[in-house]
Parts: C-alpha cells; sequence; structure tokens
C-alpha cells in the first residue's frame, strides 16, 4: 500500500491541505527492492569453522559480515536492464587449444591420475592446484575439454587465486544478485544454511526444487558458461555428493534420425533470476531470454554435445509448444536417466583442506545431492568463466564417432 504523506497549513479562514505526489511506480519498486536487499545482508548463520580459517588465513575481511551482498543500486530490478549487463561478444580463445595432446607437463606433476569412469571424471592425486604454471593449465583446460570433469582432493586454495585461474581460463562472471567473498567480485558463496535462512526450500521432501534438479551454469547468457571451479573448504562427514552427466555421450544415446533432426536446431535458455519489464511492471516476472544452438561443438575437442537441461532450456524454435516440450522432456530424460553416462563424486577431503572440481559447462550438466540434510555444514566459493558463442559445426563429429566406437 502506498503511503501519502501530508502537511496541513492554516490561512486566514481554514486550514490547507497540501498532499505530497504519489509515488511513482519506480520508487515503489526500489524500496522494496531495497529492502529485500537488506535482509539478504542481516545474515545471523555463523560462518563455519573451517571457512573461516581459509578466509582469515588468506586476508579476507569478514569483519563486516559474511557474506557480502552487492549493493542494491547495483542488483538489476528489470529485465532490460539485467539484459545489457552482458549483451555483445566478448573475445574468448579455449587455452585448451595451446595444450600438449599427451599433457605432458601436467601428468608429471601428479602423483596418481585416476579416471572415475570411462569417459567422463578424472582425479588428479598430489598436485596443488594453485602451484600449476600456465603450460599445466593448458593442458588441464584440455582435460577438462575431454573428460567433462576433473577433481583435485586435498587442496589449500585462496580465493584470490581461484578467481586468478578462472581469469586464465576465460572472462569471469560477475553475478549481478549472488553473495560473494567480501571484497572480491568473481566469487559466488556457496553455502546452503545462509540460503536456508533466505528462503531457498531445502528440505527432505524439497530438496529438488533447490540444487537438486540437473542443470548447466548459466546457459542463459550471451556467452554461457565454460569452465566452472568449485572450491568446498567445509564438508560434511557423509553425503553432499554432487553428480555430472556427459553431453557429448547423451547425443550419442540418440538415434541417427533424431540426431539428424537436432542437428542445426535451436533452443530457447533462461535465467533463473527473475525480473520486471520496464514497459508492463504488472505484468510479472520475466526472465532473460536468449536463444542458441540445441546441439553444440565444443571448439578444441570438435564434438557435438546435446546443450540443453531442464532448469534453464525453455522451448525449442520453430516448434509448436507441445511438440517442443514431448521433445525436450526426452532429451533431459537421457541425461538424467542413463547412469552409464555419469560420474558420482564425494568431496571427503583431509582435515583442514578443501576439495577442488572444475567442469565444462557446454558438454555437461550437473546435480547436487542434498543427502546430508544439513546435519553439518557445507561451504565453498564458485568461480565461472564464460566461454565462446556457442555454434553448431555441420562438418563436426559426435565423441564415439571420433574415437572410432560402437554408434550401437
Amino acid at each position: 500500500m502506498v503511503t501519502i504523506h501530508s502537511i496541513e497549513t492554516k490561512t486566514k479562514n481554514q486550514p490547507v491541505k497540501l498532499v505530497a505526489p504519489e509515488p511513482s511506480i519506480d520508487d515503489v519498486v526500489n524500496q522494496l527492492h531495497s529492502l529485500k536487499v537488506q535482509k539478504l545482508k542481516d545474515n545471523r548463520v555463523p560462518l563455519p569453522a573451517a571457512a573461516k580459517k581459509r578466509m582469515e588465513k588468506y586476508g579476507i575481511d569478514i569483519s563486516r559480515g559474511y557474506p557480502e551482498i552487492p549493493n542494491d543500486s547495483d542488483i538489476p530490478i528489470y529485465v532490460q536492464d539485467a539484459t545489457k549487463i552482458r549483451d555483445s561478444e566478448v573475445p574468448f580463445v579455449d587455452r585448451g587449444k595451446f595444450a600438449d595432446p599427451e599433457k605432458k607437463a601436467l601428468f608429471s606433476a601428479v602423483k596418481e591420475v585416476k579416471h572415475l569412469s570411462k569417459h567422463l571424471g578424472t582425479e588428479l592425486v598430489g598436485v596443488q592446484l594453485a602451484s600449476l604454471n600456465e603450460k599445466q593449465l593448458d593442458e588441464l583446460a584440455l582435460l577438462i575439454a575431454e573428460r567433462i570433469v576433473v577433481f583435485f582432493r586435498d587442496q589449500d586454495l585462496s580465493p584470490q587465486r581461484q578467481v586468478e585461474l578462472g581469469h586464465y581460463f576465460g572472462n569471469v562472471e560477475v553475478h549481478a544478485q549472488q553473495p560473494r567473498v567480501p571484497g572480491l567480485a568473481g566469487t559466488t558463496v556457496i553455502w546452503p544454511d545462509y540460503m536456508i535462512q533466505n528462503g531457498v526450500k531445502y528440505r527432505f521432501k524439497q530438496s529438488r526444487t533447490a540444487t537438486g534438479v540437473w542443470h548447466s551454469d548459466l546457459s542463459h547468457e550471451f556467452q554461457p558458461a565454460g569452465i566452472t571451479h568449485l572450491h568446498n573448504d567445509t564438508i560434511p562427514e557423509v553425503g553432499g555428493d554432487t553428480l555430472w552427466s556427459s553431453g557429448y555421450a547423451a547425443y550419442d544415446k540418440l538415434s541417427s534420425a533424431l540426431q539428424q533432426f537436432l542437428d542445426g536446431k535451436e533452443a530457447v535458455y533462461v535465467s533463473i533470476h527473475q525480473y520486471l519489464d520496464r514497459d508492463d511492471p504488472f505484468g510479472g516476472k520475466k526472465s532473460i531470454e536468449r536463444v542458441h544452438p540445441l546441439v553444440r561443438t565444443h571448439p578444441v575437442t570438435g564434438w557435438k554435445s546435446l546443450y540443453v537441461n531442464r532448469q534453464m532450456t525453455k522451448s525449442i524454435v520453430g516448434l509448436e509448444p507441445a511438440e517442443s516440450k514431448l521433445i525436450l522432456e526426452y532429451l533431459f530424460d537421457v541425461y538424467e536417466k542413463n547412469l552409464d553416462i555419469q560420474v558420482r563424486f564425494n568431496w571427503k577431503s583431509k582435515s583442514g583442506l578443501g576439495t577442488s572440481a572444475l567442469w565444462d559447462n557446454r558438454v555437461s550438466q550437473h546435480c547436487a545431492v542434498w543427502d546430508y540434510e544439513n546435519d553439518e555444514p557445507r561451504h565453498g566459493t564458485r568461480v565461472t568463466s564464460l566461454a565462446e558463442l556457442p555454434i553448431f559445426d555441420p562438418n563436426s563429429k559426435s565423441q564415439r564417432e571420433a574415437l572410432g566406437l560402437s554408434l550401437n
């Protein structure tokens, strides 16, 4: 309800009431927006001990509160403003293109290379991610492109170094809404206790409405996410796993006829965060929408990948809504229900150290498992590097075709 402020003055014969002008729609929206942002800043959840130790060790000032919330003036209200944040192409070259295909520099620095499944997921044992040089990082970028997700346990990693690595792999996404490490743009704090305080429904019967939905990060962006790096410094004793599913293999699961139908098709991708439409503020919430190839070609491997996810893929361009929904539901299921194209990882690390996972969003989906029910704290920091404008190369091959594997 809008409050009308009035002031009474007296003339010789009778009082005169001066009525202040009614606030505009923008005034009301901005006031509500500021109150919402202030609520995010009123954090009453204590920072887990391991996370606090990490922040203090690396000079992160948490004395004024944690996490840091962007200023309300920096958080867009209208979808038009949110879309403009990144709406033109930024140069990008994948570091994997400069790598030695045999990855000698990287593999010589590790004690063990553990492949967690035949074509998906690799753990590099006995090396500090923070210490890798540029040659080794280029080879890591290639390994991620080929194996989709690479893990490092027992890591002593500063948030600052995590951001540096993100900038090396691409253009670091600075999220306008998300909580971040104080003074460190480009980080996102992943902290379920804090999210629960602010209304996210992490409960046994509702965990799928939180992070339990299969998705690929930032597929609505003009240039969507390439490598995401999540470093968990606080990990439950039991549970809290994450799953990844291969977009290369999802494409290869399709029949030849369906592959041919989808090749060259485009889809509409929407943001999770919603906004108001400046031209129709009473018309309900609106998402950012962008169109990308439904099958995209990876710039380093040259392999085709099925680029859809249940959380952000809205429709297939050119199809009737019923047709689009039917096909997308099937494609979502290919990712989510084929266990042989998935890998499940437990983040457990040595006491006082963390675990890092780096994955390629262009060719995968992931899903967090909330089976520990917040009986124990969990905390991490995430940095995402944006990649190229998605393309489909009609001359590209699927993974199994390129590797000479059976297509049956």
